[in-house]
């Protein structure tokens, strides 16, 4: 809500599973501020046809994606007359990429179909409560890329970037990425070795844990 606040005008969709951790945020995040939530009919998550037409005719203004989705979604969208992409640009605000990496070339088919649409990349595995990390899409800067970056910590997260020592990495050195703050899992269920593999103290902040996600950065 800090940093991209709605408004008691915004719609979110919830169209994820209450198994897939990205759902949390679809189901508590409109009551900050008083704003709607629209309940996707079961199975039209699968029919990027049905999601256009419900997008627009509910005024949907927040949508989140797993990437190969949104791809699917995208090509309904490009398929559309000119008057309905209007009026779904008009609506739809901001979409939220998680799951998978988004790729540069996805990020870039948003800013040519949806262009007032803003594309926010997330990153977080589930052990870090959803989201650790977002990244706003620039078509001006990042079109180029091959890869986008994962961004800024969300409010309350800590990432390190570590060597084998739990050192930490000067800019430019590649080390292991360890995420940290109020979202960190107390550890896994009924697997206590693992959970010592993966939780361990942080070594900046007395007392609080962080998790080792084993991705290079």
């Amino acid at each position: 809500q800090r940093q991209f606040p709605l408004t008691e005008d915004d719609v979110i969709v919830l169209k994820s599973s209450f198994s897939f951790d990205a759902s949390i945020w679809q189901l508590f995040w409109w009551m900050i501020p008083g704003a709607s939530m629209y309940l996707l009919p079961q199975d039209w998550e699968k029919d990027p046809a049905l999601m256009t037409e419900a997008f627009t005719n509910e005024g949907v203004t927040t949508a989140h994606f797993i990437p190969a989705m949104a791809n699917s979604f995208l090509d309904q969208v490009e398929m559309e007359t000119e008057e309905k992409r209007t009026s779904l640009a008009k609506t739809l605000k901001r979409v939220f990429a998680g799951g998978e990496a988004l790729a540069p070339q996805t990020a870039a088919r948003f800013a040519r179909s949806l262009p007032e649409t803003a594309v926010i990349h997330g990153y977080g595995p589930t052990e870090a409560t959803v989201d650790a990390a977002f990244y706003r899409y620039d078509h001006e800067k990042d079109r180029e890329r091959m890869r986008l970056p994962i961004g800024k910590p969300v409010p309350g997260a800590r990432l390190y970037i570590l060597d084998s020592e739990k050192a930490v990495q000067p800019i430019g050195v590649a080390g292991e990425l360890y995420i940290a703050g109020a979202g960190v899992a107390r550890g896994y269920l009924n697997r206590p070795e693992l959970t010592e593999e993966r939780f361990l103290d942080d070594p900046f902040y007395s007392g609080e844990r962080m998790y080792q996600t084993g991705d290079l950065a």
